[in-house]
């Protein structure tokens, strides 16, 4: 059986937020997998990486991931991208985002992305 790079593990599982399925979504992750939004606190564990994506959603319908570049190093994968997030209400957010992300086993274990928390904010509130 041929190993799947981490490249295309970040490539597919970016494509899958258009729709969102938390649960589709949490089994990308390894049971002991951090996702880590710079400046909040991390998710720590695939249980509390579904909780945080279906609290996400209840704003939400998706986001396409628009990536930029990425560039793979063995399990490390960095992409620049624009998250532009569709909310319920009609309203889209289009959001600079730096991810990185750690792969192992063909899963993801580490997913830390770093972005202007202020932008955030102000589209929630």
């Amino acid at each position: 059986m041929t190993e799947v790079s981490a490249d295309t593990v970040v490539t597919e599982f970016c494509a899958l937020w258009v729709r969102p399925d938390p649960d589709q979504l949490a089994g990308w992750f390894t049971e002991d997998a951090v996702y880590h939004n710079i400046p909040m606190p991390p998710a720590e564990g695939r249980e509390a990486i579904t909780e945080f994506i279906a609290g996400f959603f209840a704003a939400v319908d998706g986001i396409d991931f628009q990536v930029h570049r990425q560039v793979a190093d063995g399990n490390v994968v960095m992409n620049e991208r624009t998250d532009v997030m569709r909310f319920k209400d009609g309203r889209e957010l289009a959001l600079p985002v730096m991810g990185v992300f750690e792969v192992r086993d063909g899963k993801i274990a580490v997913w830390r992305d770093y972005f202007d928390m202020a932008t955030v904010t102000a589209a929630f509130s």
